[in-house]
């Protein structure tokens, strides 16, 4: 997988041009990248037109109090979880009053996985206010090589989520 600079130019050129074209905006709620979908983003010229509200909730606390995430989903599922990062985006979309959103929840190391979640998993969720994907990766590097690899499936993710629709 490649994840240059370019790459991440063009997917976000053609989410901006269709968000902008239909008057709508994207939200992003981000745990492990701690803002660099949002610091991406913001690198685009025009992208205030389309990209309102970006929120780093690191902590589980955080997740609760700004993004409204159930306690009971932290503590059954854990913070890396399918179900934390549906329930962030959803909280995402809400708090941003945006039509889209992209939540992400990894382990980048290097400590911090396990036998069953070890480090480079990280969960994606990411769509709009009819439908939520999640998935989970496992990428494989140090922490930055884990959370660039993350931004890029993110934004990748997204184009082809938004590209489906729009066809």
């Amino acid at each position: 997988m490649t994840n240059t600079s370019t790459d991440l130019y063009s997917l976000l050129e053609y989410v901006g041009n269709y968000l902008s074209s239909q008057n709508q905006s994207i939200s992003t709620a981000e745990s492990c990248t701690g803002g660099w979908l949002g610091k991406e983003i913001t690198g685009m010229p025009g992208s205030s037109k389309w990209y309102g509200t970006g929120l780093i909730t690191y902590s589980n606390s955080a997740k609760v109090k700004i993004l409204s995430v159930n306690k009971e989903t932290l503590l059954k599922e854990g913070a890396v979880s399918e179900s934390v990062v549906k329930e962030m985006a959803i909280g995402a979309m809400q708090l941003g009053q945006s039509d889209y959103a992209i939540a992400i929840s990894g382990i980048a190391g290097p400590g911090g996985g396990s036998e069953e979640r070890p480090v480079g998993t990280v969960c994606f969720a990411y769509g709009n206010k009819e439908n939520i994907i999640t998935t989970t990766q496992l990428f494989l590097g140090d922490r930055d090589k884990v959370r660039q690899q993350s931004v890029y499936f993110a934004f990748n993710a997204i184009n082809n989520f938004i590209k489906s629709i729009a066809n």
